[in-house]
């Protein structure tokens, strides 16, 4: 006779799920559909349905340290042909979000993030940051006038210095991916704890991982869903483009300057503020800002316009979704409104993108912003042990 095992449900996991866009949960009858249906699914034990299992019963551990939950793109044809309309793809979605908080370092940071209710406190946090840099360190001129009131140049040094915004920067960026490390490091940790011999190399799987992210190959296996592929693509090289923008202005602009300032008087940057049109800097910065606004603009006008087969509904993929819409949005309107020579509100703007930007950044393990890590690692995971799309 076969020895019995004693399932014991996460009921708070199972509240979890159906709260982050997974209500439609326990609709599924587990006829397969779903896994019959998907193209990015193995041939052996293939996804979703065994995970809609697990997440009925409330199999939280489990589901973890599954690498199956990161290999769904949400393309949304388990749930456009799932007879019961259970919604495999936003069951698989909520999961992914409950993994933000179950991971998370400092815990309670990974709560907030999750519940709507906190949302203008962690708003607030940068916001009072960068308005007491504001008030209390404005460029003053030589009559001791506060140069952003007085002065027709639109300078955002006179405004919020530069130098106070590489520290947030820097030390926030520092201390948020030491946070995040801890995290991955114990998503990592579970996945191997299954105790499955690696088939190929870890470079060999990250090697392919990468290649399929940067061609996106997987959104285009989607049938449903397949119009998100352009706009999730224009998303993901607008933050790639936004950040190599960013970086180089630091290494060429801002690093010989305080270098210089601590005494190396032959040191001089390599290009000075503002860029302008046609620097090549300035070139990938605004080709980066409008891949941002119309990608983003894409994948939130189908949103509004089709959520049954786009999917995803939950808090934690809207508010990233419009997060990284109103970062390049905001930075194209702020270099647009310095153009245009209209200073208040060019400061106003630039306040913004700032807020949004350092939320975006400071909150990064704990938001579905997260998912870059979490889905990568995964899926080198599952390349490692032969776990690929039939």
């Amino acid at each position: 006779m076969a020895n019995g095992q004693l399932i014991e449900p996460n009921l708070e996991f199972i509240r979890d799920i159906k709260m982050a866009g997974g209500d439609t949960l326990k609709s599924c009858y587990q006829c397969a559909t779903c896994s019959v249906v998907c193209n990015l699914s193995p041939e052996d034990k293939p996804f979703p349905r065994k995970e809609m299992l697990m997440a009925q019963w409330g199999q939280a551990e489990r589901l973890m340290t599954d690498p199956d939950v990161w290999m769904c793109f949400q393309c949304n044809d388990c749930t456009k042909n799932c007879p019961r309309g259970a919604r495999p793809g936003d069951v698989l979605a909520a999961v992914r979000s409950f993994m933000y908080k179950k991971f998370a370092f400092p815990s309670f940071m990974g709560k907030a993030m999750a519940s709507p209710k906190a949302l203008p406190v962690l708003l607030l946090i940068p916001t009072l940051i960068l308005l007491f840099a504001v008030l209390v360190l404005p460029k003053m001129g030589p009559d001791g006038e506060i140069l952003y009131q007085t002065s027709s140049t639109i300078d955002f040094d006179y405004f919020l210095r530069h130098s106070f915004v590489d520290a947030l920067f820097i030390i926030g960026n520092i201390l948020i991916f030491l946070f995040a490390a801890i995290g991955f490091v114990r998503f990592w940790k579970g996945l191997k704890s299954a105790g499955i011999e690696p088939k190929i190399s870890f470079f060999e799987a990250l090697i392919q991982t990468v290649k399929e992210i940067i061609t996106h190959t997987s959104f285009n296996d989607c049938e449903t869903n397949k119009p998100r592929a352009l706009g999730h693509l224009l998303l993901f090289y607008g933050f790639i483009g936004a950040m190599i923008t960013t970086g180089a202005v630091f290494i060429f602009i801002f690093i010989p300057h305080y270098l210089n300032l601590l005494g190396l008087e032959n040191l001089h940057s390599f290009f000075a503020l503002p860029i302008e049109l046609p620097h090549p800097v300035k070139i990938l910065g605004a080709l980066s800002g409008l891949a941002l606004v119309i990608g983003g603009g894409m994948l939130i006008i189908r949103r509004w316009q089709n959520r049954d087969d786009v999917g995803a509904n939950g808090y934690a993929d809207y508010l990233f979704l419009y997060m990284l819409f109103l970062v390049g949005f905001t930075g194209m309107l702020s270099w647009l409104t310095r153009l245009i020579g209209i200073p208040m509100l060019a400061y106003i703007v630039y306040f913004i993108h700032l807020v949004v930007v350092f939320f975006l950044l400071w909150y990064m393990p704990y938001s579905k912003f997260a998912h870059m890590i979490y889905r990568t690692l995964a899926l080198v995971y599952a390349k490692s042990i032969g776990r690929n799309a039939r």
